[in-house]
């Protein structure tokens, strides 16, 4: 009993691996000629699975944990067949570790300019980039159809087959977001949420989960970026003819910055003359339409004088008139809430203009 004891002591193995590098997904444990002892001790380690392939064939898939390799718990050991070979059992056998911690700061982008429409400037070309974030789901399947017989798989081998899936899949998910490009960049997060539920089957056939994914930018040709910008100038300084000072101040800086060239000397000069008729324009317009109203309490009345009328006058002016003799009982004048225009000596209000001035000589 004690040499059959110490025998199978001998026999006894252990099964675990240490990952010390940081992008490996698959790792295939290392015994020579491929043999794993009776009853040797499987060690899973958290952010572990181990499978375990027997004569090339897939035999089961062990969460983290410690198990032995009996015929108690593992049924395909019993098809060992005696010990005639000196306890070196002619049973093959291979384990293979796959990782399942998160593998991030995985780079994707678009391999060109996705087409979509926009009601604000038709057909637009749109690209993007940004990171995806994985780790393994199914470790049979990641041995079966990714990792065959390498002795150590790492992300690096199919990295560019998950970016080339993201970055096309992406040019079906933009057109059908409905998302104006005007307002993308503000919601790269749905984009982002969107893409990945979108991509998650087909990560899924390869053992793999989408964790996450970012966008991290959305780029648009220059000319609709540009005018982005001229709307969100104009959206600023209010109106059109701000919008042209803003304009014209910005070639004269335009013409600043390259002071040597004729032509932008030109432009700047130009832009400058018609900023400053544009302003003097304003102004003008400003001085001869922006007339205050009377100051409140005040009477002020207008007065015909021939085919034309002068003011409004203010009572004091009106005295004046009427002491020079400009301004008679006879003149016609009218104010603000009178139907016509009436004589001056009709109106009581202006009825002590003329207390000191004679009445015109009989005829």
């Amino acid at each position: 009993m004690a040499l059959w004891d110490k025998l199978t002591g001998e026999l006894v193995d252990i099964v675990e691996w240490l990952d010390d590098t940081d992008d490996t997904l698959a790792f295939r444990f290392e015994r020579y000629r491929n043999e794993i002892k009776y009853g040797a001790k499987l060690v899973v380690r958290e952010g572990q699975m181990a499978v375990f392939v027997n004569e090339g064939k897939l035999a089961d898939v062990y969460p983290p944990g410690t198990f032995a390799l009996t015929t108690r718990n593992m049924p395909i050991l019993a098809t060992l067949k005696g010990w005639k070979y000196g306890f070196e059992s002619p049973f093959k056998a291979e384990v293979y570790f796959v990782s399942t911690r998160k593998f991030t700061d995985l780079k994707w982008g678009t391999p060109g300019p996705a087409m979509m429409r926009d009601s604000d400037f038709g057909m637009v070309r749109v690209t993007a980039y940004g990171l995806y974030a994985i780790r393994a789901k199914d470790g049979g399947i990641i041995v079966r159809d990714l990792v065959g017989t390498e002795g150590r798989f790492s992300v690096a081998q199919v990295e560019e087959n998950l970016r080339g899936k993201i970055g096309l899949r992406i040019k079906e998910v933009l057109p059908g977001l409905g998302i104006p490009v005007i307002e993308m960049e503000a919601k790269v997060a749905e984009i982002g949420t969107r893409l990945r539920d979108r991509l998650a089957p087909d990560f899924d056939a390869m053992g793999l989960e989408l964790v996450e994914v970012q966008v991290q930018d959305i780029g648009l040709p220059e000319e609709v970026e540009k005018a982005i910008d001229a709307r969100g100038a104009m959206a600023a300084v209010g109106n059109l003819q701000a919008y042209a000072q803003y304009e014209g101040a910005s070639s004269i800086r335009d013409a600043a910055r390259n002071p040597g060239g004729a032509a932008g000397a030109g432009v700047g000069l130009g832009a400058g003359i018609a900023m400053g008729a544009q302003m003097m324009n304003s102004m003008g317009a400003g001085a001869a339409g922006a007339m205050p109203p009377p100051v409140p309490g005040v009477v002020a009345f207008h007065v015909a004088v021939g085919a034309g009328q002068a003011g409004p006058f203010d009572l004091a002016a009106l005295r004046q008139q009427a002491a020079s003799g400009e301004l008679t009982r006879a003149s016609l004048v009218w104010r603000s809430g009178m139907a016509q225009w009436v004589k001056a000596g009709d109106v009581q209000e202006l009825s002590s203009l003329f207390a000191d001035v004679p009445p015109p000589v009989p005829q």
